[in-house]
Parts: structure tokens; C-alpha cells; sequence
């Protein structure tokens, strides 16, 4: 079964709001390869103080098995389906007019009764005449879309190629700026009807290729990319959540289409523990985390992957191999490190080559 076509069942089946939780191919070759579809303010990093700096070395062995797999399927397609699915094929994109100028601007939207508010990020390369991919990159507790913005590693590398960013905000919570996660972080905050409305809204002034729309974010907001995996992966074409893991009280929620995750964490974070267990991020909200080698193992079952995971590269990333519709299942693990904010030079060339 296709992305699409199981984000077409998904949509039938209904998406799950307001919880996170969810669940390596010999080891990819993180560097560019085909598709497999188709001025800031400062600001802390939340959570667990300054990040620890990302792994820089982006090679890796390729695979291919789970595309051929996920190709040798479709071929035994019939021709009627093969009509039918053409049928439904969504029409070209409409670049709006005129195009959005270059720069860092404050967004404010309504989402229901509430007032949220994104920053939106369009590089110099964006000149509006072709549809672009959509970053979305989610901040720790306390931090600000401006803050995630002055330090996020994903522009400097996603910036050349055009690809526009929204760092969405998140509400007001016991310990500041938070998502609502289940458990934790802030109370009555409908956060997955908030990125699809952001996702919606930047679709309306910018030319956004509406298959390629990626999630990313550290340690809550990690948390946050793991919960659109699990309940919107009918828009969010694939994730890369960082120091943060899959929520004991939630994970059973989890059951999206395939969906190609990378994880960064470091081994060292005592607030969001390697191994798992209980910890309290917020006082008065304790949650359970699953911990990263079990996280890892959850999404390989959702995804259906066949086999063991590779032995770490030289990046300390691992794959599993023979995943459902082609989905990438990989955790970089940066030894020591308590906040690992991931490596997007790692990260983007992973996400790009999938898509809805």
C-alpha cells in the first residue's frame, strides 16, 4: 500500500487529537539520493539548558531494499487500480501571487477559540514560482518560535534549496512554553489542530508542495514531532524528533501509516533518560518515558520492518531494512550527550526523499 493510499485510510479511519506516543535498512546513505514520491531574537533552548552540538560527519552505506520491496508491490498492482489511484491524484499546485518576500515574520491565526501565533521563515533562495517543501520546527519548554528559530540547526542546510519554516509557539504551561502531550506539558491546548493550522495557513501565501511537509523539533517539541507522527502522518510525509522518546501512557495510541522516522538523542540526558522511565519535565505532571532502543523497536513494528537494526556508523546512526511503503526507521545516538538537537545535515536528506 502506498503513503497516500494509507494516509487515505487513515483519513478514513479518523486521527487521534490531543495525546502523544507511538511506537534501522542497512544503514542509509544520508546524503542525497532520489525521492522515493514525487532577523531572529535569541532565546534558550528549554528543557535541559544549552544543546549539546550535533554529529558532523553525514555519510552512511546505502539500501534499497525496502523500495524495491514497496516496488515490487505496486507492480502486481491491476491496471484497474492503477486508473483508479491515478484518478485521484491531487490536482497541481497554484503558486499564489505575488510571492513572499524574504525575511522572518510573526504570525498570528485563530485556532477555535484560541489565539496562536508562528514564525515564518522564507529564505532569499524562495522565489515563489515552483512549490517548495515545509519545515515545521518545534521548541522546548520555555522557548519561543524566535528562539527555536536563532538556533535551530535545519535553515543553514535547508535555506540553499528554498524550503520555507514555521516555528510554531506553543501556550503558556506550569513551566513555561509548552505542548500539550498527553500528560505533559500544558493543559487544554489542541496542539495537533494547531499545526495543521499552521500548515493550512502557510499553504495560503506561500507555494508549498502539500506532500513534502516534514516536523522536526527538540526535546518537547521532539516530543511534539512524535506526537504528529502517530495522529497526522496523513500531512506530515516524515519526522525528525530530537532528545525525546515515546510516552508509556500513550504509545498504544500510536497507529499511523508508515512513516519514516530519524531520531537524535544523546545518551547522557538525565531529564529524558536513554533508558526510560518515570521523570518530571513538569511539576505536577509526571510522565513515563519508553526510552530511545525501545522507541526505535515500537516504530519498526508500526512501520513493519522485517529483520535486526544495523550496527551504528560513523554517526552513531543505526537503520532498520525492509520497512513498509519504503518508511525509514533510524536513531542517531550521539554518545554522552545530554541534548542532542540532531543533525540536519543527516536529517534533511532523509526526510526530503519521501513523500505523501
Amino acid at each position: 500500500m502506498t503513503s497516500r493510499e494509507w494516509a487515505g485510510l487513515l483519513g478514513m479511519v479518523g486521527v487521534v487529537v490531543g495525546h502523544i506516543g507511538c511506537s534501522r535498512a542497512d544503514v542509509y546513505a544520508i546524503t542525497d539520493q532520489p525521492a522515493s514520491g514525487g532577523s531572529a531574537s535569541g532565546g534558550s533552548t528549554g528543557d535541559a539548558g544549552a544543546r549539546d552540538a550535533g554529529p558532523s560527519d553525514s555519510s552512511a552505506s546505502d539500501s534499497s531494499a525496502s523500495d524495491s520491496s514497496a516496488s515490487d508491490s505496486s507492480a502486481s498492482d491491476s491496471s484497474a487500480s492503477d486508473s483508479s489511484a491515478s484518478d485521484q491524484s491531487a490536482p497541481p499546485v497554484t503558486c499564489p501571487s505575488p510571492a513572499l518576500q524574504p525575511g522572518d515574520t510573526s504570525v498570528t491565526l485563530q485556532v477555535d477559540s484560541a489565539s496562536r501565533s508562528y514564525v515564518l521563515h522564507v529564505p532569499s533562495t524562495y522565489d515563489g514560482t515552483k512549490p517548495v517543501s515545509l519545515i515545521l520546527d518545534f521548541h522546548g519548554i520555555g522557548v519561543t518560535g524566535w528562539g527555536e528559530l536563532s538556533s535551530s540547526p535545519y535553515p543553514a542546510v535547508t535555506d540553499p534549496e528554498g524550503v520555507i519554516m514555521a516555528f510554531p509557539d506553543g501556550l503558556e504551561g506550569p513551566a513555561g512554553t509548552a505542548w500539550n502531550l498527553g500528560p505533559c506539558c500544558v493543559e487544554n491546548a489542541d496542539d495537533l489542530s494547531f499545526a495543521r493550522a499552521v500548515v493550512t495557513d502557510v499553504q495560503k501565501t506561500a507555494c508549498i508542495d502539500p506532500d513534502r511537509v516534514y516536523a522536526v523539533g527538540v526535546l518537547t517539541g521532539g516530543g511534539m514531532v512524535y506526537s504528529l507522527a502517530c495522529h497526522a502522518a496523513d500531512v506530515f510525509a516524515a519526522v525528525a524528533p530530537a532528545a525525546f522518546d515515546l510516552l508509556q501512557e500513550t504509545v498504544g495510541e500510536c497507529r499511523p501509516r508508515p512513516i519514516t522516522v530519524i531520531s537524535f538523542r544523546g545518551n547522557g540526558n538525565s531529564r529524558v533518560p536513554y533508558e526510560g522511565g518515570a521523570s518530571s519535565l513538569v511539576p505536577g505532571m509526571p510522565i513515563r518515558f519508553l526510552g530511545a532502543e525501545a522507541t526505535f523497536e515500537r516504530w519498526a513494528q508500526i512501520d513493519g520492518c522485517t529483520g535486526s537494526p544495523s550496527e551504528k556508523d560513523s554517526n552513531g546512526c543505526s537503520s532498520y531494512s525492509g520497512c513498509s511503503g519504503g518508511a525509514e526507521v533510524i536513531l542517531c545516538v550521539q554518545e554522552g550527550g545530554t541534548v542532542d538537537p540532531g543533525d540536519a545535515t543527516i536529517a534533511w536528506p532523509v526526510l526530503k526523499r519521501h513523500s505523501l
